[in-house]
């Protein structure tokens, strides 16, 4: 990946990291797209005093142990150098897993026709969770088949990325039939 479809990758993410999450982000990115990866999400939590979790695929291929492992190696240094936290944390390098979550408007084209969980930042039409069917993206917004109440079919409709506070695909049978036969990669 050129530095400049890098930075068009990087401005398609939506606003799922802010903060030291995002400083992390862009100190890490170009080494994980150097490793021949693809930067998921990062995510800093409480959880064992601090933990920075680090997610990461590669792309049209599976992703190991040993992957995890080279990733964490070449990270850490980075961390321990730039120093983006105060105090102690634990470097966590992991797989987004078969119901990953969606930061990028890239990700929601890549898994069409499959469900996925949305939660927005603030109500729209008097709900802030939404679950339907992927349909794409258009113009900034999410495009999902959801069944809403007062209607008796599924309607298809566009939620904008700015208000997503979190995105992921739903655990569905279609999923993981599609997993466990390799069919479930972008």
């Amino acid at each position: 990946m050129t530095s400049n479809s890098a930075e068009i990758d990087r401005e398609k993410r939506f606003a799922i990291e802010t903060g030291v999450s995002a400083t992390i982000a862009a100190l890490v990115e170009p080494v994980i797209e150097e490793l021949g990866f693809r930067l998921v999400r990062i995510l800093v939590s409480g959880r064992n005093g601090t933990t920075v979790q680090i997610m990461a695929e590669r792309p049209g291929a599976k992703i190991d142990v040993d992957d995890c492992a080279r990733i964490s190696r070449r990270i850490s240094p980075l961390m321990d150098a730039h120093d983006p936290l105060p105090g102690e944390y634990h470097l966590e390098v992991s797989t987004p897993g078969i119901d990953r979550p969606l930061v990028r408007l890239a990700d929601f084209d890549d898994w069409q026709g499959y469900e996925a969980k949305i939660e927005m930042k603030e109500l729209i039409d008097g709900r802030k969770r939404f679950r339907g069917l992927i349909e794409g993206t258009n113009e900034g917004e999410v495009v999902i088949t959801v069944a809403l109440e007062d209607f008796s079919e599924p309607q298809t409709i566009g939620l904008p990325t700015a208000l997503i506070k979190s995105a992921k695909l739903a655990m569905t049978e279609e999923l993981i039939k599609a997993a466990l036969s390799g069919q479930a990669a972008p």
